[in-house]
């Protein structure tokens, strides 16, 4: 009953059920990070064990953190940096090639503003999704609720509270769109790329 308010978005609070699938979570996070970094096979093992779907050469450094796992999708040849939070109380859903820095957090969960009503418990979750070949950061928040388009950048640091749309190099607190990525942009890093490939 109150999983199924939770995954709607509406107000629950956490009954047995609930924590019960929170701590088997954290017991799999906690055998995960400490797996030794040459254990490529068990690593990967786990993560689709831990997350919902997980596509094609996935590569997730540990430390991690998640509330459940099974909230969260990723895409294929999905990076995270050290340090990633997945407070998938609401679905995290994450596109193909997407980079996250060192300590992104992506958090779902919020409360009520009142206090009196915060302080009975209850709470509510709003999702995020992540387009595809979208760069995250290092040390960026990503609030409830937001979306970020396809091949954006969100700059180090940034707390993103709204949605950014795609092809646009986003940054600061709150985080606002700086400008788009233009086709001078990726023309330069084409060439970049051509003369390393040649060398």
């Amino acid at each position: 009953m109150q999983k199924e308010k939770m995954l709607k978005g509406e107000l629950y609070t956490i009954d047995s059920e609930l924590k019960q699938e929170m701590q088997d979570a954290q017991e799999l996070v906690k055998q995960y990070n400490q797996l030794s970094i040459h254990q490529n096979e068990e690593q990967e093992a786990m993560i689709r064990q831990l997350f919902g779907r997980v596509g094609e050469n996935p590569e997730v450094t540990a430390p991690i953190y998640c509330d459940y796992g099974k909230q969260v999708s990723i895409g294929d040849h999905f990076y995270s940096n050290y340090g990633c939070s997945f407070v998938d109380v609401a679905p995290i859903t994450i596109g193909n090639h997407v980079f996250l820095g060192p300590h992104v957090h992506l958090l779902t969960p919020s409360h009520p503003i009142s206090a009196d009503i915060r302080n009975t418990g209850v709470e509510y979750a709003k999702p995020i999704t992540i387009g595809d070949s979208v760069w995250i950061g290092g040390n960026v928040t990503v609030n409830p609720g937001v979306t970020i388009g396809s091949r954006s950048i969100i700059g180090s640091g940034s707390v993103v509270t709204k949605d950014i749309p795609e092809d646009v190099i986003a940054v600061g607190n709150p985080c606002r769109v700086l400008r788009a990525i233009t086709d001078e942009d990726n023309h330069y890093w084409e060439d970049a790329y051509s003369d390393y490939m040649n060398k």
